[in-house]
């Protein structure tokens, strides 16, 4: 289309790089013209897409199965290209699982059973499941009214860092909470999201996190306190950290929270962090 002497030229496509000869042909034709004209290019690349799923509540064992099912794809997947070298790839599927869980136990690879500061016939008659897992990270407390994030995605996708990608997931309950009016921040060797971080003496987790990653291919996540009754947390020393008190959404708002606005919240922040677009699963 014509307005004066500019013409818009839209160029649609996955890369810039993919329409270098497009870009050399149209700097050829635009030196020729007379008089001179401009050409405004806005490339449309499209964005990632992540497969989202709400599994409602589901026990500890039955999400990590599901998860596990899916990790277990894609690194098939990644393991099969790299024997086809180059022909053929088969591309991987980036997903975000949440849930909440019946109340459970989990201990991280690296955690201490001294932690768990109740014997198994008290988690009995607590009604606790205790459950050793693979993720990284110490002992924490699962439950309803916590939100757990499990993100199943190829880091390939987006950076191959490990430390970048534990950034942004505490980037991703920051820029949550301050959709609450709270400021949620970091202490330093002290993976999770703190309130008065920078308070030794009142500084209060409200999200723990802890992953694994093999292949670029990542597992586990955050549980983030929403309504969380945080009663159960002192049945462990959370995440080995003595000293330090959990808080929840509830109970720093002083009132009942709307834990679906949390959850489009998280999917919010997650897109924007992320650059990507989310899908439904069925």
């Amino acid at each position: 289309m014509f307005f004066g002497y500019t013409r818009k030229v839209i160029i649609s496509g996955n890369t810039i790089q993919g329409h270098f000869l497009i870009l050399k042909f149209l700097s050829a034709y635009i030196s020729c013209q007379n008089p001179p004209i401009s050409v405004n290019l806005q490339f449309k690349i499209p964005m990632k897409t992540v497969c989202f799923k709400d599994l409602g509540s589901i026990r500890y064992a039955d999400a990590f199965a599901y998860q596990l099912q899916l990790f277990d794809q894609n690194t098939a997947i990644k393991l099969k290209n790299r024997e086809e070298g180059n022909t053929n790839k088969q591309p991987t599927t980036d997903y975000l699982l949440f849930c909440e869980h019946p109340h459970v136990i989990t201990l991280g690879k690296s955690g201490k059973n001294s932690n768990l500061l109740l014997n198994e016939e008290q988690l009995t008659k607590a009604g606790i499941e205790y459950y050793p897992t693979t993720r990284g990270g110490d002992i924490t407390y699962h439950g309803p009214g916590q939100i757990v994030g499990y993100p199943v995605i190829d880091l390939e996708h987006f950076f191959t860092d490990a430390h970048r990608y534990m950034f942004y997931l505490e980037e991703l309950i920051i820029l949550t909470l301050k959709d609450y009016g709270i400021e949620g921040g970091r202490i330093n060797g002290m993976t999770g999201v703190w309130l008065d971080y920078d308070k030794p003496h009142l500084a209060r987790k409200i999200c723990a996190m802890g992953v694994k990653i093999s292949r670029w291919i990542t597992m586990h996540g955050f549980a983030l306190n929403v309504n969380t009754n945080l009663d159960y947390f002192n049945f462990i020393i959370p995440c080995g950290i003595e000293g330090k008190a959990v808080t929840s959404l509830q109970k720093e708002l002083h009132t009942e929270i709307d834990i679906e606005d949390v959850k489009r919240k998280l999917k919010k922040n997650f897109c924007s962090l992320f650059g990507v677009e989310m899908t439904s699963m069925e």
